[in-house]
């Protein structure tokens, strides 16, 4: 699909529609639709910048790219005077008094923000089922769950309800959804986008990450969204991205794990398919090498420790004394426990005690020191591979969405969902979910900073399988 951005900015400027008449067409499609995707609509403040927009052409003065271009908003990022409830009981009434770094950079460009999207709760969970605002429901089946955590937002995207959207991807949370709704997802390099207001899960592999129908949109928002802010420690200094950059690719040799596909864990018809992509990349000249990598549990066990002690730490701060919903107790112990332990989902609580675990005095060093030795060693690896190949490629995930209500009967099963996303987490690799390959998609992964190749080789991949 050709970019939906520079499509309706076309639209906009030869007045074939109004911005107004293009913002109210969305909403009502959001209050409408039955993939329980939306917790809250932001029509006032949406249609106000959209009549802004109407003006400025009226009145002949030129519009950027982004300007009256609808977006939705996974529930986890701030922003100033809207609730922002990460899908939970503990702040479903909470209103942000301030706005995330990247919203704001998309706000400035003249983007029209419409929606906060379902999620699972504070990021936990890989089906999007974990909400107060009922199930996500897959916009291709809805049957089936849309994958989380930011499964509202890519049911919003595939279903055009909203032009791009904005996810947070922690081990997969923008990836997995992606491909279980057949669209784009990216995670960018760790740090190129800020961080400062998005709610922290797991600060050391947190990404703020677009999803879209199209590369090309994904390039823009990426290029609007990224650079150093001095309100976030972790962020880096970056360079745009050309359209020119990624239209023609570059990479010479791919690389894949054999590891992730002779696992009894993937679905056969996803590994048939895997392979016949690889053929065709072969067939087009494009050298292909077997990697050897840990496996697909050594992963997923490094990522869970480190993500939940991280995720333990971060929530301490909820407690209803300075955010959420508080329930008093006999004490000020006890309003801590009761708040905590009623506003909090099951999902959370096995996190946060989990991580607690990880931390506690007597288990740091034997279970902590070891999980951060292991991620030491996962980016070392990714090092070697990258001196031997441009590109891995590997599936989102080793099966197909299971039916709603499946995942949360065996969250071990759900935990190993994640098996194919969480090392390039680990990384902090950029890695983009693209539509096809696969019925979940395809994993594009390059080595830290070169999300440039990651989109050029989408690029190549695009019209190549």
């Amino acid at each position: 699909m050709d970019s939906q951005i520079k499509k309706i900015h076309q639209q906009l400027v030869s007045k074939q529609i109004t911005c107004t008449a293009l913002v109210q067409e969305r909403l009502d499609l959001l209050k409408q639709n039955t993939y329980n995707s939306v917790n809250s609509l932001l029509d006032t403040l949406a249609l106000d910048l959209a009549s802004k927009v109407d003006a400025k052409i009226a009145n002949g003065e030129t519009i950027g790219l982004l300007e009256g271009i609808p977006f939705g908003i996974k529930d986890v990022y701030m922003l100033q005077g809207t609730y922002t409830t990460a899908s939970s009981d503990l702040l479903k009434n909470y209103k942000s008094s301030y706005t995330a770094t990247a919203i704001q950079k998309l706000l400035d460009a003249g983007a029209i923000p419409l929606v906060k999207e379902n999620c699972d709760s504070f990021g936990h969970g890989s089906s999007s089922e974990n909400t107060i605002f009922g199930a996500v429901k897959n916009a291709i089946d809805p049957a089936l769950v849309a994958g989380g955590s930011s499964g509202g937002s890519a049911v919003n995207v595939a279903k055009e309800y909203t032009v791009f959207s904005i996810g947070g991807d922690t081990g997969g949370s923008v990836r997995q959804p992606a491909g279980y709704n057949h669209i784009y997802g990216l995670k960018p390099t760790y740090g190129r986008i800020s961080r400062f207001g998005l709610m922290a899960y797991a600060s050391s592999t947190d990404c703020v990450g677009p999803l879209a129908k199209s590369i090309e949109d994904i390039r823009i928002v990426l290029n609007v969204m990224s650079g150093k802010d001095p309100k976030d420690q972790t962020s880096i200094v970056s360079t745009e991205i050309s359209e020119e950059a990624i239209s023609t690719s570059t990479v010479k040799t791919i690389g894949y794990f054999k590891n992730f596909i002779e696992s009894d864990a993937i679905d056969a018809q996803i590994k048939a398919d895997f392979l016949a992509s690889i053929e065709k990349l072969k067939a087009k000249g494009i050298a292909v090498k077997e990697l050897d990598f840990f496996k697909s549990d050594i992963l997923v066990s490094t990522y869970y420790t480190l993500a939940m002690a991280e995720t333990a730490s971060n929530l301490s701060r909820l407690d209803g004394t300075n955010y959420g919903n508080r329930i008093e107790g006999e004490n000020l112990i006890d309003t801590y426990a009761t708040t905590r332990s009623e506003n909090f989902s099951e999902e959370t609580k096995r996190r946060i005690v989990g991580g607690n675990q990880v931390l506690s005095q007597g288990f740091s060093d034997e279970i902590y020191l070891k999980g951060l030795a292991l991620r030491d060693q996962i980016s070392e690896n990714f090092s070697k591979d990258f001196q031997e190949v441009d590109i891995i490629l590997s599936p989102v995930t080793p099966s197909t969405p299971p039916k709603i209500g499946d995942s949360l009967k065996d969250p071990l099963a759900m935990y190993l969902s994640d098996a194919y996303t969480v090392g390039f987490s680990l990384g902090q690799l950029p890695t983009l979910t693209v539509p096809q390959g696969t019925s979940t998609g395809l994993q594009i992964t390059a080595a830290k900073n070169n999300d440039e190749l990651v989109m050029q080789f989408a690029n190549f991949l695009k019209d190549t399988i």
